[in-house]
């Protein structure tokens, strides 16, 4: 399918109420149900059912319970696709598992490959071991999550055959304020190396074990330049991306032609 010539997304920079399901789904559909025809893709925060919380053995549900379902419904509501991260539990394991849920219902998923050791995420999680493509109107979608952001080779656009892997690379996060500095100098490097757009979703509020989050939430073009920024204050912004403008610069500066070649084991 060809790409339609432009894309809207919704970015939704959001406190959240610390392990608490209900309040977060209830807060979260009052913000983003008058969305319906403004957006194609809305993304939320890491973990936005719960806050970045490692109890997972209390808080995990498997596929297609509470939250698959509210995205459905949200989804569906909104005739936008929806995604964010929740904590789910699948064969005896718990997953950090970025969800991808279109108007009619059909789910699709990402599981964290790179867990935070610093919080002992990878004593809780399983890492995830596939990076899908998602596919919307045309566009092609990289999903990556918080961590996943300091690791540029799990990113990495994949050129076959002179065509682009993705056009569009994103992060949906819990990351502290105390380390935005990295947050915003990395978001911009993975959109010039990929030669993509590149969007991150972080939240605000200090969390239930008292960390704070300062949001920075951001879009930047295929030249690193930043073209939507949230700041510090909860919001939801629009950001609207050209097929044509991405296309035009691909050809004029294929710098992929000159990628090096590399697997991942």
């Amino acid at each position: 399918m060809e790409k339609i010539p432009e894309i809207r997304i919704a970015l939704v920079q959001t406190d959240l109420h610390w392990e608490d399901k209900t309040a977060n789904l209830a807060m979260l559909e009052e913000k983003i149900w008058g969305l319906k025809g403004k957006a194609d893709l809305i993304i939320l925060p890491e973990m936005f059912p719960t806050g970045f919380s490692m109890d997972a053995s209390k808080l995990a549900e498997p596929m297609n319970l509470t939250v698959c379902k509210w995205m459905k419904q949200l989804a569906a509501q909104t005739q936008a696709t929806l995604t964010g991260s929740a904590i789910i539990s699948e064969g005896g394991k718990f997953f950090n598992r970025l969800l991808w849920v279109n108007p009619e219902g059909i789910v699709e998923h990402y599981d964290k490959r790179h867990l935070f050791r610093m919080a002992k995420e990878e004593e809780t999680f399983s890492a995830g071991k596939k990076l899908p493509v998602f596919s919307l109107k045309g566009w092609k979608f990289c999903p990556q999550v918080c961590y996943d952001l300091r690791f540029p080779v799990w990113s990495r656009n994949g050129w076959d055959q002179g065509n682009a892997g993705y056009d569009i690379v994103f992060f949906v996060a819990s990351w502290p304020a105390s380390r935005v500095s990295a947050w915003d100098a990395l978001l911009p490097a993975r959109a010039i190396e990929n030669l993509s757009f590149s969007i991150g979703v972080n939240r605000v509020g200090i969390d239930g074990k008292g960390i704070s989050y300062n949001g920075h939430s951001a879009a930047y073009n295929f030249k690193g330049e930043k073209i939507l920024d949230l700041a510090e204050k909860e919001k939801i912004e629009i950001v609207s991306f050209s097929a044509n403008e991405l296309d035009e610069y691909r050809s004029k500066f294929p710098a992929w032609r000159d990628a090096d070649s590399f697997q991942i084991l």
